[in-house]
């Protein structure tokens, strides 16, 4: 094989309120406000949420202050809203304190921690957190490196849609890591994964289609397309 794709690195997800969202109309108008780019208006909703024990709105504070957004940017800050939150459960806290401490920021860096939190959040089918604890497993960071494991939480987070996940299982299947080595799902993969946006996916595509027929690229082709159709589900 002429090339390989490296595992994909960590993401970082930053969709406000996708988990544990507040019914009230506070949290609602902060929302709105932090959607259009108004993060004072959200800042003043959201914290007397989030000091009342609001998860969604001590989560999105410490994304507010994560990415510096109508706050000044602050690790340590960040990670204490988002501690608060993920103690309560709030998935998509639990996974983005899981990235705090795979990256180092606001915490000394710890695999092992991490890896805590992401599994938290992926064993309640939060996404993101599914992807990265591929990503961990994949890599022996915090854990045994499994890659069988690895293409689990690829493939739960795959069948949401995740473009990262979905082209890393492409490469566990070029590599034949976790799976049997098969050119048809890895270029079905990263395919799929290019659908979604990822540039990775259409490079290991474009790599695989090389080492390929044209009765192998016409089924992997048909196998997308196929995956499509059931929304991801049991490819």
């Amino acid at each position: 094989m002429r090339k390989l794709i490296a595992i994909l690195g960590l993401t970082f997800a930053v969709l406000l309120g996708s988990a544990g969202v507040s019914e009230s109309a506070d949290f609602q108008k902060g929302l709105t406000a932090a959607q259009s780019g108004d993060f004072a208006t959200a800042l003043r909703e959201w914290k007397p949420l989030a000091e009342q024990g609001d998860s969604a709105a001590q989560r999105n504070l410490g994304l507010m202050y994560d990415n510096g957004q109508g706050v000044p940017q602050n690790d340590k800050t960040a990670v204490k809203w988002y501690r608060l939150a993920a103690e309560q459960g709030n998935a998509n806290a639990q996974s983005n304190l899981g990235v705090m401490y795979a990256k180092g920021k606001g915490v000394p860096q710890d695999d092992k921690t991490a890896v805590q939190w992401y599994r938290l959040a992926a064993e309640q089918g939060f996404a993101s957190a599914q992807f990265h604890l591929g990503v961990m497993y994949a890599n022996g960071r915090g854990v045994p490196q499994d890659h069988k494991t690895a293409v689990k939480w690829y493939g739960l987070a795959a069948e949401k849609a995740i473009d990262d996940a979905q082209t890393n299982l492409g490469v566990m299947y070029i590599k034949g890591q976790g799976v049997i080595q098969d050119n048809v799902y890895a270029h079905m993969w990263g395919n799929l994964g290019a659908s979604n946006g990822n540039e990775n996916g259409g490079r290991l595509r474009d790599i695989v289609a090389g080492e390929m027929t044209p009765s192998q690229l016409e089924k992997a082709q048909d196998l997308a397309r196929e995956c499509v159709r059931k929304k991801y589900k049991g490819c």
